[in-house]
């Protein structure tokens, strides 16, 4: 979005230092699709723990997964009621405990979600908050007076979810911030108790044993003094009206500081912030080594092609993902390190996304796997991204769970009066498409559960699914476990410099990796149309191929990784 950043910029390439979080890959699960181990229809923690073998045999070493606290599910557990209690669809304290030592049992590391940018309006905090301006639990939230009975929001500000940011309270003739769904109120991070609260709810799991957290929408925490009004231009360009006063606050760095120096500074974890819209340079100042703040962050500036947005149904380019992600590689500097993924709970399948035919679906999963594990940075993988599961056939918008596609869907038939082209754009973009069960085996309902299936299951698991991918020497899983495996065993895979090779067009992406005497090339080509390669690789050793064995050129969306001798 805006540099924003009035600190100096991070210039200078450090000392590269060795983390257990460098090294690791590291594999979300969303744990209400994930499996469901009681036939509930629901995932749960039971389920994860009967499902580690599968992940150690995948070779992943560290697990993030996404809510599993107490919530009323406004937005699948991003609406947290209880932060120390289990959601009582996913199991209990005991079910999690057990999980937690499987874990580590297999020598894995567990990083759960953090959220506390808001929390739900059913959270005990709001429930007072609510009740007076005089009750000590008012301020834990952002108020407004209202000044026409409640007719007109404080500000012009729009939620991620459609709709104004606030909600009107009549008994206390006040608005609430709410910058997601109206269930999802803002906590105030200016009053010093609730900072204390939540240092105290991170203390209370990191002396559980759990090995990080990924920190949701971690940047919006600090809000402009004053609460400005908007910029209208800005609001049109971005599609967030408003998010110019909070998505890197004041305040940010100062929080952030104050949150490690209090909770996860004393633990050997590790830290991931979700901070959408900040860039590189602001990333940089979040996470460089010697700052005190975050260890990594996700940058999503490559998720959508410029221009477009979720919605919009268009094939998207890998070759401009890479020159995104070759800015990691080449500006972050040795103080900092990238994360590097293609999928997560919030967007729409990558296969489905660059290629509409379903003509290279095996080869783009591939292709992506190899990309992940040759880049510098912790490589994520969303779960079903190893078993190559695409977008879901949705049919109708009363298939679709998701809070803000059914906003967008609701708020583009008002502006349009377009149920089929509405409902057409609401399918192609809804996060539910990551979101429906894991494809297990080409049993009834996927193998994901006995029962009924808490969301539609994507037809094709009859095609694609784990149990027939372990089989199959050729399947995208067995091709993501041989590149995670090369992964851990050449270090320069890890911690190598990266180094583009120059002479190569569009959609030729070529580059090496270079450390302590070791060297590799890895050669992609992003396309639909075969390329001639550049360079010559007969010297070079293969160490793997999206495809059975190289050729005279690349094909579609072909790569290959080789060790220079």
């Amino acid at each position: 979005m805006l540099n924003l950043e009035k600190g100096e910029i991070i210039a200078d390439n450090g000392t590269l230092t060795e983390k257990w979080w460098k090294e690791a890959v590291v594999y979300q699960i969303y744990p209400r699709s994930f499996y469901d181990s009681n036939g509930d229809g629901i995932g749960d923690l039971l389920g994860i723990y009967e499902k580690l073998d599968y992940l150690q045999e995948l070779g992943v070493n560290a697990i993030w997964c996404s809510p599993f606290y107490d919530s009323p599910n406004d937005d699948n557990g991003y609406d947290i009621r209880d932060y120390k209690k289990i959601m009582a669809e996913f199991g209990t304290m005991e079910d999690f405990d057990l999980l937690l030592d499987e874990i580590h049992s297999r020598g894995m590391k567990l990083i759960v979600d953090l959220v506390v940018n808001h929390t739900s309006d059913e959270h005990e905090w709001f429930e007072q908050a609510k009740k007076s301006k005089e009750n000590p639990y008012h301020d834990y939230y952002i108020w407004r007076d209202a000044t026409d009975g409640g007719n007109t929001p404080p500000n012009n500000w729009i939620s991620l979810f459609e709709g104004p940011a606030w909600n009107y309270y009549e008994n206390l003739d006040q608005w609430a911030m709410h910058l997601f769904s109206k269930k999802q109120m803002d906590l105030n991070w200016e009053n010093e108790k609730v900072r204390q609260e939540v240092y105290d709810m991170m203390n209370w799991w990191l002396d559980k044993g759990i090995d990080g957290f990924r920190m949701d929408v971690i940047n919006f925490i600090s809000k402009t003094p004053g609460l400005p009004e908007a910029n209208s231009f800005l609001g049109m360009l971005t599609g967030f009206k408003g998010a110019e006063y909070y998505f890197y606050g004041p305040k940010l760095h100062d929080y952030l500081h104050e949150m490690r120096e209090k909770t996860f500074g004393n633990y050997d974890v590790y830290t991931v912030g979700e901070c959408g819209g900040a860039g590189i340079e602001m990333d940089k100042m979040l996470t460089a080594d010697f700052r005190g703040e975050l260890d990594t962050v996700f940058n999503f500036d490559f998720l959508m092609n410029q221009g477009h947005t979720n919605y919009d149904y268009y094939n998207y380019d890998l070759y401009k993902v890479m020159l995104e992600f070759e800015k990691f590689q080449t500006r972050y500097t040795n103080h900092c390190w990238p994360t590097v993924f293609f999928e997560n709970h919030d967007n729409p399948r990558i296969v489905s996304r660059v290629d509409k035919t379903g003509a290279y679906r095996e080869d783009i999963s591939k292709v992506c796997a190899l990309i992940e594990m040759t880049l510098r940075g912790t490589p994520y993988v969303y779960q079903g991204q190893e078993i190559s599961m695409g977008n879901c056939d949705f049919t109708s918008i009363d298939e679709i769970n998701d809070v803000q596609a059914i906003g967008y869907y609701n708020n583009y038939l008002k502006k349009h009066h377009n149920k089929e082209k509405a409902f057409f754009r609401a399918k192609t973009g809804t996060r539910d498409n990551a979101r429906t069960p894991f494809q297990w085996s080409d049993k009834p309902n996927a193998g994901f559960t006995t029962g009924t299936p808490w969301m539609k299951i994507t037809s094709d698991y009859r095609r694609y699914n784990a149990e027939d991918e372990m089989k199959r020497n050729d399947s995208v899983f067995n091709f993501y476990k041989a590149a995670i495996a090369l992964r851990k065993q050449y270090r320069g895979l890890v911690y190598g410099e990266f180094e583009r090779e120059e002479g190569n067009n569009p959609p030729l992406y070529c580059y090496y990796r270079t450390y302590a005497g070791e060297k590799y090339y890895i050669e992609l080509n992003l396309g639909t149309k075969p390329q001639k390669r550049n360079t010559d690789t007969e010297t070079m050793q293969l160490l793997l191929s999206t495809k059975d064995s190289p050729t005279d050129f690349l094909r579609p969306f072909e790569g290959n990784i080789y060790k220079i001798f």
